[in-house]
């Protein structure tokens, strides 16, 4: 993003990352099996443990929430919309995780910028049969601003005291073994992010 880009209007500017993203979409997605290559490669980018500037979004439900909701277990924060190319694409792979993971010392949230709101994400939901994810919204979009996105999807690992551990823009395949087996060992305790 340039300078400029923080001057356009809220609907300029998801046209805009709409539009990047969709260029962009097939670039992203190649760059992930390059990656994906390297042995015991985690599928993001490691940091050491930071704290997160305050976010906050809503349940399906339209309750009030933020990270500190899920706090005592590691989360996978990913921030999305239904118009986002790389996202639907990903979309099925975090229900993959959710299935495989999902519990008491995980969860996948993601929170969709659509404008639409429930009905778009739901809609979306339906046709592409998500059935174990929840749904959370963001239709302002101020999560892009809290957290200094560049595009979407972006996810972030985050540790049960809510700090962020890992970090990537674009779309992974979540559910896919190497990935798997990587969130095991770190929500295990058994491989820490930081030696792989």
């Amino acid at each position: 993003m340039t300078a400029s880009d923080h001057c356009l209007k809220p609907a300029s500017r998801r046209k805009f990352l709409e539009l990047t993203l969709l260029a962009a979409g097939g670039a992203m997605a190649a760059a992930r099996p390059a990656q994906a290559a390297v042995p015991n490669a985690p599928p993001l980018y490691i940091t050491l443990p930071k704290p997160l500037p305050a976010v906050s979004f809503q349940s399906a439900k339209g309750a009030r929430l933020s990270l500190a909701h899920f706090k005592g277990k590691f989360i996978l924060l990913n921030v999305w919309a239904t118009w986002c190319a790389p996202c639907r694409k990903e979309m099925p792979t975090l229900d993959g995780l959710q299935e495989k993971l999902g519990g008491p010392h995980f969860q996948v949230v993601p929170v969709s910028i659509d404008t639409g709101g429930l009905a778009a994400v739901q809609k979306f939901y339906k046709e592409i049969h998500i059935k174990h994810l929840g749904i959370y919204l963001d239709p302002s979009g101020g999560i892009m601003q809290s957290l200094s996105l560049e595009g979407l999807p972006t996810s972030f690992l985050i540790d049960p005291q809510g700090k962020q551990i890992g970090r990537l823009l674009g779309p992974a395949v979540w559910d896919s073994p190497d990935n798997l087996r990587f969130l095991r060992q770190v929500i295990s305790g058994k491989q820490p992010p930081t030696q792989f």
